[in-house]
């Protein structure tokens, strides 16, 4: 049935030795509550040219349904779920694709039973599937109107030339246009099976029992018949800066910097971490004292993202009226200089761990908390990194975060989007 791997932090790790679906859990007897997630390996970094928003688009498609949950036979997979008074989504982003129930305990199997149908034997009806494209145009429409998520992907296209960070997580649009039910068919006959998935349950919930539970529900179905694909494109090292302009209709100027950064496993991200903590986090943040103090922002951010592979380091500053894009943008080079030069202090390093155990406090405040961030764990490829995060973290020093604000904040490494307001 299943292999017990290791427990880290109460979590158990178990493995099925058929099909190798692995399997996390983490009682909570708090409330008589579970929380089950399911996380596949795939996002939209599988994609390639001309399949962009094929794991949005999937997404979408497994709220449809199958032959035994759909909507024709009065048993769609919301109303199932929301009749015993779950709360069910996904999300997609650029490592990992997730679907999860939060419901009480005795519906455990029902979000199981669901959960196993549709990894194996979704319904792409045409009916559906035409419906569904007009609902993900208009969720495209809508970010392309809005400038600040337009310059975003403008930054990251911008940046990434070959590996696929390149493509928005929604698609391009002309792709989301030509998809048809068997592309995505396809796709879907690719990834979804138990050796590409990460089952989490967290909760009111007896181990052993569960155990058994998960095996009846997913235990039949057989692992991919083939390897899966692997993102083997290496983005090729950038050799100077790089800039983007976006001028169209909009109130007020903003600037987004990128830079290179490592693979979310690589030990200079932890650091990094803390760097953007030290940088933007509240009033005493570097960035607000030099910019948003003075009066030449209403907001500023600076923080990496933690992905599979090598990343980018993202600063914004929202500029208040009448304020020069290049003046924010020289304060902000003058305050990582700052950092690179003479480093931080011991004070700043000990508030923005704080900072950091607190944000950790209340995000893992329940059972669904848990499994958010134990999710993002996962697309990195190591979930105990959600187990160990707390003990890592506290180990960084100052030394550590001159280091890579010396490494990665590089002009060199650097793509810089200005967002100007069209007044015409």
């Amino acid at each position: 049935m299943f292999e017990f791997i290791e427990t880290v932090s109460g979590i158990s790790h178990y493995q099925h030795k058929k099909n190798g679906l692995s399997l996390l859990l983490l009682p909570q007897a708090t409330a008589p509550v579970v929380t089950a997630m399911i996380t596949y390996k795939v996002g939209s970094r599988n994609e390639g040219v001309g399949n962009t928003g094929a794991t949005h688009f999937l997404e979408h498609m497994m709220f449809k349904g199958t032959q035994r949950f759909h909507k024709e036979h009065g048993t769609g997979i919301f109303n199932v779920l929301q009749s015993v008074g779950a709360r069910i989504n996904a999300t997609t982003w650029l490592d990992r694709t997730n679907y999860y129930e939060m419901l009480p305990s005795e519906h455990l199997s029902l979000a199981l039973e669901i959960e196993a149908d549709r990894m194996r034997n979704i319904r792409l009806d045409e009916q559906d599937f035409e419906s569904e494209r007009t609902v993900i145009l208009n969720e495209f429409d809508r970010g392309d109107n809005e400038p600040f998520r337009k310059l975003y992907h403008l930054v990251w296209s911008t940046a990434y030339q070959a590996h696929p960070y390149h493509h928005p997580t929604i698609g391009w649009r002309s792709d989301i246009e030509t998809f048809t039910t068997q592309d995505l068919r396809n796709f879907y006959d690719t990834y979804y099976y138990p050796n590409n998935a990460t089952l989490s349950i967290i909760g009111d919930f007896n181990i052993e029992e569960t155990l058994k539970l998960v095996d009846n529900h997913f235990g039949k179905i057989e692992k991919a018949p083939a390897p899966f694909p692997q993102v083997k494109v290496v983005e090729p090292v950038q050799k100077g800066e790089r800039r983007v302009l976006l001028k169209e209709a909009g109130e007020l100027g903003f600037i987004i910097l990128g830079f290179k950064t490592p693979e979310g496993s690589h030990e200079d991200v932890l650091a990094l971490e803390l760097l953007g903590q030290i940088l933007s986090a509240g009033k005493n943040s570097r960035l607000f004292k030099a910019l948003t103090d003075k009066g030449l922002t209403n907001q500023v951010s600076a923080n990496p993202n933690v992905l599979r592979d090598p990343s980018l380091f993202v600063s914004y500053a929202v500029l208040n009226p009448d304020v020069p894009h290049e003046k924010v943008e020289k304060t902000l080079f003058k305050v990582f200089q700052k950092v690179q030069t003479d480093g931080v202090t011991e004070k700043e390093v000990a508030s923005a761990k704080r900072q950091i155990f607190a944000q950790m406090t209340f995000e893992r405040d329940g059972t669904f908390a848990v499994a958010s961030e134990l999710n993002e764990a996962i697309a990195l490829g190591n979930w105990k990194r959600y187990a160990e995060y707390e003990q890592l973290i506290a180990k960084i020093t100052p030394q550590d975060i001159q280091k890579v604000a010396q490494k990665y904040l590089n002009i060199d490494q650097c793509t810089i989007g200005y967002f100007v307001p069209d007044q015409m």
